[in-house]
């Protein structure tokens, strides 16, 4: 397994616990591209207030789906607002405890020893070394769908679409550039950032201005069983210190996100 797929089932192994802890645990539906952000934050909380987290990583378009089919979460943690209010519009989210925790970024990574060129920007992506471009599933990843945009923006969609390849998510598109099976990927750049591929190769920044904006929203589930836990969790996440955090992660806040 790659460094990046153990992290990824490092994290998403907090969830296992005992059946009796499981009752006090805060059981959190996260989009991937908080992998390197939320369990350092995650344990935070949990030395503040003794209260236990359980984060499982994934795609926000797929959980909002086991959301619907009853998966036992009590908050979702996606990587844009619309899942969000569409759950809270059907019943399932409480529409009171909606709350824009980021906006994420995008960045096209590459490996050292790829040979790409990725700091001119998204048009290294039509040089003929790069056989496999990398994106989260556009049809249920934020991510994927801003990716789609920004080469759009850029005029090299129709170029490059017969090279993408899919990941089930961000975070799986970021592994198949890690592990050569792409030769570059679009990714969060909250993953470019963070170990395990930080120092292992160059990223380009995105302008932000080049895709919708992806405002990442949180919401505390209808059938929660902690949801006084969980609104205690979201309270903490807005903490000056805890988006300070984030900050650092790659993602910025919600009022200093839209281009000028």
């Amino acid at each position: 397994m790659h460094t990046l797929g153990r992290a990824v089932a490092i994290a998403c192994g907090i969830s296992l616990f005992s059946a009796t802890a499981h009752a006090q645990t805060i059981r959190i539906a996260a989009a991937s591209d908080l992998q390197a952000a939320l369990p350092s934050l995650a344990e935070r909380f949990e030395r503040e207030t003794s209260k236990r987290i359980a984060v499982t990583f994934g795609s926000s378009g797929n959980f909002a789906s086991q959301i619907r089919n009853g998966a036992p979460f009590d908050l979702f943690f996606s990587a844009d607002v619309d899942y969000p209010r569409q759950l809270a519009d059907s019943g399932l989210a409480d529409a009171g405890s909606l709350y824009v925790y980021a906006v994420g970024r995008l960045a096209v990574w590459t490996r050292a020893d790829s040979g790409v060129d990725v700091v001119k920007g998204l048009r290294a992506l039509v040089d003929s070394r790069v056989r496999r471009v990398a994106i989260a599933n556009p049809e249920h990843a934020p991510y994927g769908r801003a990716a789609i945009a920004a080469l759009r923006h850029e005029g090299i969609y129709e170029a490059i679409r017969g090279r993408l390849v899919l990941g089930e998510n961000v975070s799986q598109a970021a592994q198949f550039v890690e592990s050569g099976n792409a030769e570059a990927g679009i990714i969060a750049l909250s993953l470019a950032l963070a170990s395990p591929l930080r120092g292992r190769g160059i990223y380009y920044e995105i302008p932000a201005s080049y895709h919708p904006p992806l405002e990442q929203a949180a919401v505390v589930l209808s059938h929660s069983v902690q949801s006084a836990a969980a609104r205690q969790f979201l309270a903490f996440m807005q903490r000056d210190d805890v988006v300070g955090i984030m900050q650092t992660f790659g993602f910025t806040t919600p009022s200093a996100s839209r281009p000028r």
